[in-house]
């Protein structure tokens, strides 16, 4: 065998193991890091498992690592979604809110995870950034419950919280869903190693599924 059909049968190889990547990733995604002093970190393991769920099933080629991207940063605007979550505090000065309700209405898509403690902070600078809007709930029949996986309830529940139901709120801009908020649900975690929560599969998979139509839904719009 000449070198030549070697080097092509070891690159068919790698490929077939995941060694290495058929082509450049079209999408990367990140994590959205504020100041306040909240865990903006949290669930670590979450949008990698996620990301490598929807390249999976939903054939997407998203980068199989997540970025952090800071609230005032112009790199905002090189992603078509950004995720937030965490537990404690949040606090956006003046010019993050408007580089951010820049980036929203420029086309990009915030989803908020309240991953426990987060709701009375996102409200209040969300605001911020759109003081003319507010919250909606967002009916089960809305696009972002069906995309490819069906949720004809609303969002899944993960964790138990404070045991109130699920909701999903939305910020529409001009007709259009800017910012989806999942709250008493923590999808993140849902996403995150298997051995972290110990969720059933069944959970995670519910979980997987409404991570991979929010990522579904946004690109659609971007």
């Amino acid at each position: 065998m000449n070198t030549r059909k070697i080097v092509l049968l070891c690159l068919s190889l790698c490929l077939s193991l995941g060694l290495v990547k058929a082509q450049k990733a079209t999408y990367k995604i990140a994590k959205l890091k504020y100041n306040g002093g909240g865990d903006w970190y949290s669930n670590k393991t979450a949008l990698p498992n996620l990301i490598k769920y929807c390249n999976r099933n939903l054939q997407m080629n998203i980068h199989y690592e997540d970025d952090v991207v800071e609230v005032g940063s112009p790199e905002l605007f090189a992603y078509p979604l950004v995720h937030m979550t965490g537990h404690g505090n949040v606090l956006f000065s003046s010019s993050e809110a408007e580089n951010l309700r820049k980036y929203l209405i420029s086309g990009g898509f915030l989803h908020i995870d309240d991953n426990y403690g987060l709701d009375k902070f996102v409200r209040s600078e969300m605001k911020k950034v759109f003081p003319e809007l507010d919250f909606v709930e967002l009916p089960f029949n809305h696009p972002i419950y069906n995309q490819k996986y069906k949720f004809p309830n609303g969002l899944p529940k993960i964790h138990k919280h404070d045991g109130k139901p699920a909701q999903g709120f939305g910020i529409i801009y001009e007709g259009r869903l800017v910012c989806f908020y999942t709250y008493e649900c923590d999808l993140g975690d849902g996403w995150e190693d298997t051995a972290i929560h110990n969720d059933p599969p069944e959970l995670r998979e519910k979980a997987l599924r409404m991570g991979a139509n929010i990522i579904m839904f946004a690109f659609t719009t971007f």
